[in-house]
């Protein structure tokens, strides 16, 4: 048999074979991962939620380590207590920060990690999002020392996803001549 390079094949132009499966691209590859991580935030959140709902009675406080306490409260606002009470201007905040996201990531989707704090930031939303629709309001069940807000997970994945991705635009940034 004669080799391909004599057949007019080059390795590029070659069909992957029907038992071989085909590479996704890098942008999809980035947004299954971006989906991936925002389904475990969601889950997470979720069932810590309900955790807290199910254990610790409205009010309560428990001391979980030496400064940080469980309690169960309800959050009208965004992250942290921020415009308590105003449902129509947290929803459009929320949906054209999501937007901002989305339209961000779409366009530097291969990026190198730029899927980790986009599916943080994602999730994070989404989670709270379930708690408005299901209860009005938002759990949070971990408070800090010195009058800090009781948050969640999914509030922690926002922060922590902000911090990340202004980290990762920063370091692209650096990286491009």
């Amino acid at each position: 048999m004669r080799p391909i390079e004599d057949r007019g094949l080059t390795a590029a132009s070659q069909k992957p074979s029907p038992g071989r499966p085909r590479r996704l691209p890098a942008v999809a590859v980035a947004w299954i991962r971006a989906a991936l991580v925002a389904v475990a935030v969601i889950v997470a959140d979720q069932l810590s939620k309900r955790a807290v709902e199910h254990s610790i009675v409205r009010g309560e406080e428990r001391k979980l380590l030496p400064g940080i306490q469980l309690v169960n409260t309800r959050n009208r606002g965004v992250a942290f207590g921020f415009l308590p009470g105003s449902h129509v201007a947290v929803t459009i905040l929320i949906a054209v920060a999501l937007l901002a996201l989305l339209a961000y990531f779409a366009r530097n989707a291969e990026k190198r990690f730029i899927w980790l704090p986009t599916g943080m930031l994602l999730g994070g939303a989404i989670g709270n999002i379930v708690d408005r629709l299901k209860d009005g309001a938002v759990t949070d069940f971990i408070k800090l020392p010195l009058g800090w807000p009781p948050f969640n997970l999914a509030d922690s994945s926002i922060t922590l996803g902000i911090v990340i991705l202004f980290l990762l635009i920063d370091h692209l940034r650096r990286l491009e001549p």
